[in-house]
């Protein structure tokens, strides 16, 4: 189907910056949707009369003006911004698979050490005493500070540990795709954990406190400090790297079909067989 011959408008931008200007470049384009089309994330499938999946494009509304466009599949390093506004619809990771996976497991060692070791230890009058992350946790209750120790192991240890469970779980599944649909309610619960994830919070808590009594006691960062910002940093890359998009693009679809982007691979393996 040609989408010119429909009043549709082409633009695309291949990891520099391009102005509008109606012309295609490189043969790749972002199609404003002139006669509506899916509002959703995921591409649309349409089959020929001979049974073959055709090529379709994934449809986006900007997130700024509204907008319905169709994005067709980008190199890596491209971007797709909006034929209205130009804004950044759509950014292809160079590798959005391996890389995550692979900052994941070294934020999950980062979290084990974190949560296992020491994470500091203070020297006083002659005595000295360190303590982990759940450690301070426990003590807090003994203390008779509960809800302040359900919220620190909360958001310290059980969230950061289930977000990066999750992730680490979605990573690994999609690998072979098609992946089962419980891969997108993993994702969905990896995306409710992240806000929970307050690690950051915490070392900036610790760094004030030890401000505070450093003219007090002697403080030795241990190594369950730098673990744990380790953690952070890693996490943080995680976050950067990582794109639902090429996980939800894997998964089968709820009625039990194949991704489009498997379907059309087996459609051209079938036709060159």
């Amino acid at each position: 189907m040609d989408h010119r011959s429909a009043g549709a408008r082409w633009y695309y931008e291949a990891g520099h910056d391009t102005r509008h200007d109606g012309a295609e470049e490189h043969g790749y384009n972002v199609v404003r949707d002139s006669a509506g089309g899916q509002h959703s994330g995921e591409p649309s499938r349409r089959e020929s009369q001979s049974g073959d999946v055709e090529l379709t494009l994934e449809t986006i509304a900007c997130p700024d003006c509204d907008l319905l466009q169709q994005i067709p599949p980008l190199p890596p390093g491209g971007k797709a911004r909006c034929a209205r506004c130009g804004e950044t619809l759509v950014s292809q990771r160079g590798d959005p698979l391996n890389r995550p996976l692979a900052l994941t497991v070294a934020a999950t060692l980062a979290f084990i050490i974190a949560n296992t070791m020491p994470l500091m230890s203070l020297s006083a009058v002659g005595r000295e005493s360190s303590t982990t992350i759940i450690g301070g946790a426990i003590e807090m209750w003994r203390e008779g500070s509960e809800i302040t120790a359900v919220a620190v192991a909360i958001c310290a240890v059980l969230a950061p540990a289930a977000h990066i469970a999750f992730l680490l779980v979605v990573l690994i599944a999609v690998r072979r795709p098609p992946a089962p649909r419980w891969v997108g309610e993993m994702l969905r619960a990896a995306h409710l954990m992240h806000p929970w994830s307050m690690t950051e919070v915490m070392m900036l808590g610790i760094l004030v406190a030890l401000v505070k009594i450093a003219q007090l006691a002697t403080v030795i960062p241990g190594i369950g400090m730098y673990a744990a910002g380790a953690f952070i940093v890693l996490l943080a890359a995680v976050m950067v790297s990582f794109d639902p998009r090429e996980i939800w693009k894997r998964v089968r679809w709820a009625d039990g079909s194949l991704p489009p982007m498997l379907a059309l691979a087996g459609s051209g393996d079938g036709k060159a067989r």
